[in-house]
């Protein structure tokens, strides 16, 4: 069962979670919303473990934005590659659910899923197997500079 901790909310399910984003949302109806998705991860050498975090941010356009986070541990990956690779599933499936979750309250918003990956760095030749793999499942990608679910809020829970 995936649950989400929120700065402000505590610890939710993702149901919960779809119900808090909904409230927020029909409590401004006229003003504008961007649903994101960011996954992040940070490889933990003394333990041999590497650390997930999905990140759920919900932009209020203007206003700033209210975010939720999935933390999971597994064991190290030597691969760069499946690293990335292994955020963006992440990041899919946190999608994947909570499109689920709200399209069953008669909402369907698009989604940003803002990936780790960007033109400088390792990273680069991953970006358009990856971008391409998102977008295939029917989401707009994101990469650096313009990823920060993934670099900056995802981020900022890896390191703990």
């Amino acid at each position: 069962m995936w649950t989400f901790t929120s700065p402000t909310r505590g610890s939710l399910t993702l149901e919960e979670l779809s119900d808090d984003i909904l409230a927020q949302v029909n409590r401004y109806p006229q003003d504008k919303f961007r649903l994101i998705i960011g996954t992040d991860s940070q490889v933990k050498m003394h333990a041999q473990t590497v650390t997930f975090v999905s990140a759920v941010i919900m932009h209020h356009v203007g206003k700033g934005a209210r975010y939720y986070i999935h933390r999971e541990q597994q064991r190290h990956m030597y691969s760069l590659r499946q690293r990335m690779f292994t955020e963006a599933s992440y990041s899919l499936q946190v999608g994947g659910m909570l499109s689920e979750q709200l399209g069953q309250r008669g909402v369907h918003w698009s989604v940003e899923v803002h990936l780790d990956v960007g033109e400088k760095g390792a990273t680069k030749q991953l970006i358009r197997e990856i971008v391409s793999w998102i977008e295939a499942n029917g989401y707009e990608a994101r990469i650096k500079p313009d990823s920060f679910g993934a670099s900056k809020v995802a981020d900022r829970y890896t390191k703990r």
